[in-house]
């Protein structure tokens, strides 16, 4: 990947991606991550990917998608530590693939950024019909939070870990605000956005120099001023654990547990600690699946993930109701052991063998790419998947010891039923 400057606050990165036949573009807003911005910032990639001013009605811009080969145009919203990353993307075949020579990297640039840089609006503000439309699908969105119970578990224990913090603004906005966001709202949202949001553009098997020549011509249009972002930051290491339960009238118990390092790792720490957690609980052969689920009955599943973006493990399982301190306390004896005694070199070949063979799989889709490399460019550092591949060869069981260590249990959430009494 090369990644250089375009202008102040705007950075492009182009990948080859010699082996698709589609290219990919994105273009990445990044700005602080802000309470009162959450219901904003997440209704708009609906509002946007609508239409445009180019085209403003969502048939002819269907149509006109639909003639650059069936492209595809998406966007998203989404909360990267304390930044908050408004995202616009299209894909398509790659220009050597084109009927007619024509060049459609150029013709995905210009329809990616007419919707990035010129929305559709009247009078100066998003269209009435379509923020009131997409504020449904938002609400819909956020209603449906509950139903998904293992994911509303982990967000429950995000929610006391972070807090007030702004890695603790909420994805998708607040229920509670979505009436009150008007037209005008979010049109000032967006411009403040386009104005003074880090851009980063990736481009992913399409022709660099003709999308930077379309995004020059739109930022021409544009008066930038970008604010420097803030630095990622670990949360600190709680004195004793924040407990918490909620009773809900659910089969299957759910327990989230969070782990916080109180730092940021480096990069040789890092890869110790994607084996680490491979070994604690990613794998079909780790620690978590074979003694807690396995041995122990005592949990339907059990999984472990490392956040390197804020330096959070969590733990996630979905347990009887009646488990639930057996369960947890299971968790924490895994983790104790991991912290006091040496892995054997089995779990060490099976963790680096699985984890080999996760990151030869990044390249195998453009989304994957985008999201790999977009990540070493918010951490600061910029790896291909070989070079990560190479630290975790030389991990040792003494190290997987040593990141493990580093790791406090910040936040227990438990899912119960009511007047289930816990053994």
């Amino acid at each position: 990947m090369q990644r250089k400057k375009l202008t102040e606050g705007v950075f492009l990165s182009a990948i080859l991606a010699d082996k698709f036949k589609t290219c990919r573009i994105a273009i990445h807003f990044l700005m602080p991550s802000r309470r009162e911005d959450a219901t904003c910032a997440a209704l708009l990639p609906l509002v946007l990917e609508r239409s445009c001013a180019a085209w403003p009605d969502m048939t002819e811009f269907s149509k006109k998608l639909a003639g650059l080969y069936g492209a595809s145009l998406s966007a998203e919203s989404t909360v990267q530590g304390t930044w908050r990353d408004v995202s616009i993307s299209i894909s398509g075949i790659k220009d050597r693939f084109a009927l007619a020579g024509e060049s459609l990297s150029a013709e995905y640039a210009r329809v990616l950024f007419e919707v990035a840089f010129s929305p559709f609006l009247v009078n100066g503000a998003f269209e009435e019909d379509a923020v009131r439309i997409e504020k449904e699908k938002l609400r819909q969105i956020l209603e449906n939070e509950i139903n998904e119970k293992r994911l509303y578990c982990l967000r429950q224990a995000r929610r006391r870990f972070f807090g007030d913090s702004p890695a603790g603004v909420e994805k998708n906005g607040y229920l509670e605000e979505l009436d009150a966001v008007t037209p005008k709202m979010l049109t000032d949202f967006y411009d403040r956005m386009v104005r003074t949001a880090q851009i980063e553009l990736m481009v992913i098997g399409a022709d660099e120099q003709a999308v930077a020549c379309q995004l020059q011509s739109q930022l021409d249009a544009v008066q930038r001023s970008c604010q420097p972002l803030p630095a990622f930051q670990a949360m600190n290491v709680l004195e004793k654990p924040v407990q918490a339960s909620e009773e809900m009238d659910t089969v299957q118990g759910k327990l989230c547990l969070l782990f916080t390092t109180g730092r940021l790792l480096d990069e040789e720490e890092y890869a110790a600690m994607r084996v680490a957690s491979a070994i604690y609980g990613s794998l079909p052969t780790s620690r978590l699946f074979m003694n807690v689920r396995e041995k122990q009955s005592l949990c339907y599943y059990c999984a472990a993930g490392f956040s390197a973006i804020n330096g959070m493990l969590s733990v996630d399982s979905g347990i009887e109701h009646a488990n639930a301190r057996k369960a947890q306390k299971a968790i924490l004896d895994e983790l104790y052991r991991l912290q006091t005694e040496l892995v054997t070199e089995k779990e060490l070949e099976d963790a680096k063998r699985a984890l080999e063979g996760a990151l030869a799989g990044v390249e195998d889709s453009l989304y994957g790419i985008e999201n790999w490399y977009l990540g070493g460019i918010l951490r600061g550092s910029i790896q291909t998947p070989e070079q990560v591949a190479c630290r975790i060869a030389p991990v040792t069981a003494q190290r997987v010891r040593q990141v493990f260590s580093m790791l406090h249990l910040s936040v227990v959430y438990l899912l119960k039923k009511g007047g289930v009494a816990d053994e």
